[in-house]
């Protein structure tokens, strides 16, 4: 028997959040694939990890490959939220939106400060777009 669901129907705001999650989703595969390039030993540390190695240590590609999965539950909280899927109780995917919304305002105030310059000025705006992003689909 087919889940009924009790998400009113969709009028503006909700397509908005859609939208939002859509994008949240396809501007997250830039940092995933970015993090499996690290966590293969691509020289591309100096826009990661604070920006120390060019090539990361072995410590910082298993926080590479350890990333990955987590982008991928992010991705699919946020697009439950939007109620594009149904993978988590609508209360689970709520709250996670704020906490998602929290880790990325994070991620902009973290990669805002490093001492890396490729870190600040290509991950802080993504950072942020993303911060953006959950923002709208934590509101929708």
């Amino acid at each position: 028997m087919p889940k009924i669901s009790t998400r009113p129907v969709c009028d503006i705001r909700c397509e908005n959040m859609t939208i939002a999650a859509i994008l949240l989703t396809a501007l997250l595969a830039v940092p995933a694939v970015g993090q499996a390039a690290l966590a293969a030993g691509a020289p591309l540390g100096h826009f990661a990890w604070g920006g120390r190695h060019r090539v990361l240590p072995t410590a910082q590609r298993i926080g590479s490959v350890i990333t990955i999965p987590i982008y991928a539950v992010i991705a699919l909280i946020a697009l439950d939220r939007a109620g594009l899927i149904d993978v988590v109780a609508d209360s689970i995917s709520t709250a996670g939106t704020w906490v998602i919304f929290g880790y990325f305002v994070l991620g902009t105030a973290m990669n805002a400060i490093s001492r890396s310059k490729p870190e600040r000025y290509a991950m802080t705006p993504t950072a942020l777009a993303l911060a953006v992003l959950a923002l709208l689909v934590g509101l929708g």
